[in-house]
Formats: structure tokens, sequence, C-alpha cells
């Protein structure tokens, strides 16, 4: 059985790292489902996914790493063609990626103990989003 819904998000952009675990736990929830996995997906290019130990530290140091890798005023050819400033927030999505999946057992999503769903937002503007949400299992 395939179960789909979309969860509204609103970041406030510039790496805004927000904890969905607690949504993706809602929606396994409205199903019936007890065995499978939860894929969820941002559509757009400036918004990633991934799992964290969602803590101030971690919240701090993310964003930090990101800036070495992909530093926000460094000049990008995405930049000089559309002239919109977010050239590194596309980079950064590039290598988060824009989806996850996790599986779920007795109905509990397979997380640790310390890890948490988050979604990142890379963008250089506060954003609505709306995540793709899709549980498939039995």
């Amino acid at each position: 059985m395939i179960f789909q819904k979309k969860i509204a998000i609103s970041s406030r952009g510039f790496n805004d790292i927000i904890d969905i675990t607690i949504l993706l736990r809602k929606a396994l929830q409205e199903t019936s489902l007890q065995d499978g996995i939860v894929v969820v997906f941002v559509p757009g290019s400036t918004g990633g996914l991934t799992t964290i130990e969602y803590e101030p530290g971690l919240v701090r140091d993310i964003p930090e790493m990101l800036e070495k890798i992909a530093p926000m005023n460094a000049p990008y050819h995405h930049d000089q063609t559309w002239h919109d400033g977010n050239g590194y927030a596309h980079l950064r999505a590039a290598l988060i990626g824009p989806s996850l999946t996790i599986p779920f057992e007795k109905g509990q999503l397979q997380l640790g103990t310390w890890q948490q769903a988050v979604f990142i937002d890379f963008d250089n503007r506060p954003r609505q989003r709306h995540l793709h949400v899709q549980v498939q299992g039995e």
C-alpha cells in the first residue's frame, strides 16, 4: 500500500535547519502500515534533506561547514546568469540532496537514538516549501 501527503514548511532561508521528524512520525501514524519505508522529497533546487543529531552545536556547525565548501559571497556562474545571488544555495542543495528514505518497523521510524530528519533551506530569502511524503509498506 502507498500513502502520500504534502507537508507545508515555512523557513527563514539562509541555512534554516528544521527538524521534521515529528511531522514524518505523524504522517506514518495516519496510515495503518506497520513495516516499510517513508520517503520524503523537497521540490526545488535550493533545499535539502538529511539526518543529524538536532542539537544547537550541530545546527551551528553545519552552516559553518557549508560556508567553507560553498561560501555565500563567492562568485558563481549561476549568479552571473540569473543575478539572484543564490548560486551557493544551489551548490549546497546539490551536496545534501533533495530526498531522504527512512525504514519503519512495527509502525516506528527506525532512526537512531540521537538521529532526527531535517529539512535545510539554503535559499537567500524566507520560503514556503511543500515536502512530498510517501509511505510505502504493509
